[in-house]
């Protein structure tokens, strides 16, 4: 079995945990014995508890001695709620280490070189930008930028609506694709709509899972705008937590959610075209379904583009089939 494939159970065990484990990032660890046979599988738990070398090396026991210990990111050197995850691996004597991303926060840095300073043989940059577009994409944004990275997630028609010309909207999109939208949902910190959509269609802006029960991670519903909404309203329910912001400035909205490191704006194209104005989206996601609508409802509005010579330009990093639709994902052209 080569590096890159362990690699790649790594990134799958990361994928499961989004969602989980903030503020700490997603990383997955799989332990191979001397012999190159998995010891043991692990991901980050959720705050306070272990980091996913940790998780991995409980697994493998004594068979970490000699082995290689895979991991999606750089293991930590510095002591925060738990200690450095490179003493857990210097004691249980792993020979060599591979990892994908390197630590970007200073204060974490360096197990690398202290692994390397102590006769352990490290390899890194394994997958390195299949995982930093992938489990990693918003918590290294954060570690960049220190704000939270923000997508923009619609369904549309192939004509570009949101909804028919008399306002039906369910459902534009199909039921894989809705919930692959739940499986998005439950690795964000927060889901962010305006007063509008709360009043026309009083959504739950709950992660459910396909038997329709309550996801185990619920992301904080943040509700954006001036208007008042009823007590009664679903988004208010005991299904999670509930942010009320009464502003229509995005800038404001990524103040109050400055905490939080991966956000989803779901509201409609007033919401849309206010946030794409303001430059705060960072990724779009668009489920795009072969039906044709016509109309006025469009999935956004004016974002401030008055010609073609002054168009958002964005390019794709992913194109999916989900089911009978097709998931765009786009990110602004140079990132």
């Amino acid at each position: 079995m080569t590096f890159g494939a362990v690699m790649r159970q790594a990134i799958e065990c990361s994928e499961q945990v989004k969602g989980n484990t903030y503020p700490n990032p997603p990383v997955g660890a799989v332990i191979l014995d001397a012999d190159g046979q998995v010891a043991g599988i692990g991901a980050t738990e959720p705050p306070g508890g272990a980091h996913a070398e940790v998780v991995a090396l409980r697994g493998a026991g004594e068979r970490a001695r000699g082995g290689t210990a895979v991991v999606t990111l750089e293991p930590c050197n510095h002591h925060g709620r738990t200690p450095p995850c490179v003493d857990a691996l210097l004691a249980s004597g792993v020979a060599r280490v591979v990892y994908s991303v390197g630590d970007p926060n200073p204060e974490a840095a360096g197990g690398a070189q202290r692994l390397g300073a102590a006769g352990v043989e490290v390899v890194g940059g394994v997958h390195e930008a299949e995982v930093a577009a992938g489990p990693l994409r918003e918590w290294l944004h954060k570690q960049r930028t220190g704000m939270p990275h923000v997508t923009w997630k619609f369904a549309t028609s192939v004509d570009g609506r949101s909804a028919a010309a008399d306002g039906s909207s369910q459902w534009i999109t199909s039921a894989a694709a809705r919930l692959d939208v739940h499986r998005h949902r439950a690795a964000v910190d927060a889901i962010v709509v305006g007063t509008g959509t709360v009043y026309i269609d009083d959504p739950t802006l709950t992660a459910r899972l396909p038997d329709g029960t309550l996801a185990e991670n619920q992301p904080l519903r943040v509700v954006v705008g001036e208007r008042e909404i009823s007590p009664e309203a679903n988004v208010l329910n005991d299904d999670s937590h509930t942010m009320v912001i009464r502003t229509r400035d995005p800038h404001e909205v990524m103040r109050a959610l400055s905490d939080r490191t991966a956000v989803l704006v779901e509201g409609g194209p007033t919401l849309a075209g206010a946030f794409l104005r303001a430059g705060v989206i960072d990724r779009i996601l668009a489920y795009v379904a072969p039906i044709l609508l016509g109309g006025p409802i469009t999935a956004v509005d004016d974002v401030g583009v008055l010609s073609i010579a002054g168009a958002q330009r964005w390019r794709f990093d992913g194109v999916d089939t989900i089911g009978p639709d097709v998931r765009l994902s786009l990110v602004p052209r140079g990132s």
